[in-house]
């Protein structure tokens, strides 16, 4: 395995054999996780939270996995296209929403119903996705650099309580002040926080086993002590 800078030719110009599936499958877990679970509250012994919680942390996780083998500038490239799929996501759910109905058929109101978002809260999820995303990748690339590369958990865990932290205090309060009361905001945030979190620690076990499989696979450990962590850039 081969120990390198962000900065290096190496990095900027070899072609990995999993990073194109890997992005493959955040995207899809993002996109999944907006349409299928975001339209439906779930109450599980007592506990009421989006059913999307349950699967949108696993972007987190594959997230730490990017940043932690291919470094910030790769994982930087996946969250904006995860960004622009979102983006897809609505445009075309407002333009399939508000072409007219064919005459017979009888699913608009439905079709509403799980696809009809307001704008508001796509804005709010689509900010605090980048926020939140950003934040995660910066931390965990950041704390690898002053742990050399030892303690893995304490990344994982870490940079998700921050970016998770940030996705939440974004994406609440913009989608849902003034709409619920501010005691069922805080205590749909918190709850849902708290989720996250302990499903990163839940699944550090098997983090584990991922990033190990693909650092043996691919024969590199990036890094990030030379990076520029601008968010606005699509370079590797």
């Amino acid at each position: 395995m081969n120990i390198v800078s962000s900065g290096s030719a190496q990095t900027a110009t070899r072609q990995f054999k999993y990073y194109d599936f890997c992005m493959a499958a955040f995207v899809a877990i993002l996109i999944c996780s907006n349409i299928i679970g975001a339209a439906k509250p779930a109450t599980v012994f007592g506990f009421t939270f989006g059913a999307g919680v349950l699967f949108f942390p696993l972007g987190y996780v594959l997230g730490d996995v990017l940043t932690e083998v291919y470094g910030y500038a790769r994982a930087r490239r996946v969250v904006w296209a995860g960004f622009g799929a979102v983006l897809f996501m609505s445009f075309m759910s407002w333009v399939v929403l508000n072409l007219p109905p064919a005459q017979g058929w009888t699913g608009q109101s439905a079709y509403e119903v799980v696809f009809g978002q307001t704008p508001r809260i796509v804005a709010a999820s689509v900010v605090a996705f980048w926020a939140g995303e950003f934040a995660n990748a910066f931390v965990l690339a950041r704390m690898k650099v002053w742990t050399k590369g030892k303690y893995l958990w304490t990344r994982t865990i870490g940079s998700t309580i921050v970016g998770q932290g940030v996705d939440s205090l974004i994406f609440y309060p913009l989608a849902f002040l003034g709409v619920w009361s501010n005691m069922q905001v805080i205590a749909i945030l918190f709850t849902n926080y708290a989720l996250k979190v302990l499903w990163e620690v839940v699944l550090t076990p098997v983090t584990y086993r991922i990033v190990g499989f693909f650092k043996r696979s691919e024969g590199v450990d990036v890094f990030d002590d030379a990076t520029d962590f601008t968010p606005f850039s699509l370079q590797r």
